[in-house]
């Protein structure tokens, strides 16, 4: 087997699809390398993927029915198409020995295609309780490439607002991991809205009941996790605008660091663009604001140097 040249290990991408070169186009199918950016990843033919990868895996056995399931999503997104092959390798992996060898072997593989495929069989297993689901995904929501995180997280979303008791009582320890990936994953994957994703009708209404995961996150250090605990709080606000308001208030009232403060400063943009008064008043307002505009100053100096 041929090297990988250095100058595609260390590619920035191409901005379309299009543009992607022949020869890395080669490798992603060849499941030799991982995609580096959404056009790559996009671009990847899960058919030809699985005739080259799974043999060596020892799931060859399922390769003329992901034929069949990838000519009949051909036309679809590739997130479908990653789907339709976790689900014909979930009716293939028994539960037991079979099954988690499969998904050690795919969470191993150096492509991320491959990888999502783990994620999707982890999702589509017919008979597993939502803790086993969550710990078998644990090693996908924390993998390097963010594609893999973000399809980890799809992947078990449904069964999540299936059982919304039992996920916050499983995610309450993984807001305290010291993997962000980890604690992005337990907010991420319960947005009430989320992206690319159903709605969680049941969180649209009661949004209290994400409490116990997003205020351990309240002044997280990483901006990954805080981001995505302001967006689900933005989430929140569009249908239940007074239960974030209440919630910022105490979140500043309680802390005064400048995390907490950016996360109510983004977290609040969908009330401040409604043109909604925040009920603790203008001037924690302007403090979270301050902060922003402080960050981006600072942003600002350090790119002109």
């Amino acid at each position: 087997m041929n090297e990988i040249p250095s100058a595609i290990l260390k590619r920035k991408g191409a901005r379309t699809t299009a543009t992607v070169p022949n020869d890395v186009r080669e490798l992603l199918n060849a499941g030799r390398i991982e995609s580096v950016n959404l056009c790559e990843w996009l671009i990847v033919d899960h058919a030809q993927l699985a005739e080259n990868v799974l043999p060596e895996l020892g799931l060859d056995a399922a390769l003329e029915e992901i034929r069949q399931a990838c000519r009949a999503t051909e036309k679809l997104t590739a997130l479908k198409q990653t789907f339709a092959v976790g689900n014909v390798l979930a009716q293939h992996l028994e539960n037991g020995v079979k099954y988690r060898k499969a998904i050690r072997s795919l969470q191993k593989h150096p492509s991320d295609s491959v990888r999502t495929w783990g994620c999707a069989v982890i999702g589509e297993r017919t008979s597993a309780s939502l803790a086993d689901r969550l710990e078998a995904m644990r090693p996908f929501a924390s993998d390097s490439n963010m594609g893999v995180r973000e399809i980890a997280w799809m992947a078990v979303r449904d069964h999540i607002a299936a059982d919304l008791e039992e996920a916050f009582r499983v995610l309450a320890d993984w807001v305290l991991d010291k993997d962000d990936r980890i604690r992005r994953f337990a907010s991420e994957a319960t947005r009430p809205r989320g992206v690319w994703c159903s709605h969680i009708t049941r969180l649209r209404e009661e949004p209290e009941l994400g409490l116990p995961i997003l205020t351990p996150l309240k002044s997280d250090p990483s901006k990954y996790v805080r981001d995505s605990v302001a967006n689900w709080l933005n989430d929140a606000s569009r249908t239940q605008p007074q239960f974030v308001r209440q919630v910022t208030e105490q979140w500043l009232k309680e802390s005064s660091t400048r995390e907490t403060k950016l996360i109510v400063q983004r977290a609040t943009r969908t009330l401040r663009k409604a043109g909604k008064t925040l009920s603790f008043g203008h001037e924690a307002d302007s403090k979270a604001h301050a902060v922003v505009s402080t960050t981006k100053k600072t942003r600002s100096k350090r790119t002109s140097k």
